[in-house]
């Protein structure tokens, strides 16, 4: 069986650094990006999201150029900031999953560069076979093609991969690549719509190797 794991908001809580990274640069564009568009970019790649931007505002520049200043931005937080942390329960159960013979896949819309440096910094790179980046797809979630990738990368066959996601538009891109979601109701990441998902939690210590194999054994049954 293969777990398909989202990073932000499912592995690690980075969402406030890239909201500060985020207004901070609308500041310096000049531009009133109101809250409830903010949380609609949510499970979006970064270049998706300037893209969005620039034909809204009307900006001037590249798309490529706002993406790096944006990111330098985060970098910078990122580097300074002592205590970001794992969300709670997430290394208990990736270890888990990992000591029970569960393949493990990253999916996350996350550059290459930021995914790099929070397994490094939390040294998960031991526990994960694959690491796929929404920066190597044209369209971002909902779009499906981040998972479908992600499935083909899996040894284990499609009806045995499930997506863990805490995003509207993550798990709606997991049910449009035809794969199972499990929910992460995360206090951090707001306004989010996950009644698609196939189960929901709200709480990382109540999951383990057990609980995904028998909700997976029994997703398939019901097929």
């Amino acid at each position: 069986m293969t777990v398909i794991f989202d990073m932000d908001g499912v592995i690690v809580d980075t969402e406030p650094l890239h909201k500060y990274a985020y207004f901070n640069h609308y500041n310096e564009l000049n531009i009133d990006v109101s809250d409830e568009l903010f949380e609609s970019f949510t499970g979006q790649s970064t270049k998706n999201v300037y893209q969005n931007l620039k034909d809204k505002f009307n900006l001037k520049e590249d798309v490529n150029d706002l993406v790096l200043r944006k990111r330098t931005i985060f970098n910078d937080s990122f580097d300074t900031k002592e205590d970001l942390e794992l969300i709670p329960g997430v290394e208990q159960l990736i270890k888990d999953l990992y000591q029970n013979n569960f393949e493990l896949i990253l999916a996350s819309s996350a550059s290459k560069s930021t995914i790099n440096k929070v397994f490094d910094r939390f040294n998960l790179n031991q526990y994960f076979v694959h690491k796929v980046s929404g920066e190597e797809f044209p369209k971002s979630k909902p779009d499906p093609a981040i998972f479908i990738h992600a499935a083909n990368l899996a040894t284990s066959k499609k009806e045995f991969c499930i997506v863990i996601e805490d995003s509207t538009n993550g798990v709606i891109a997991a049910k449009n690549a035809d794969l199972f979601c499990l929910g992460y109701d995360s206090e951090n990441s707001k306004n989010q719509n996950l009644s698609q998902a196939d189960d929901i939690t709200n709480n990382f210590f109540n999951i383990n190797a057990d609980y995904i194999r028998n909700l997976i054994s029994g997703l398939v049954s019901k097929k």
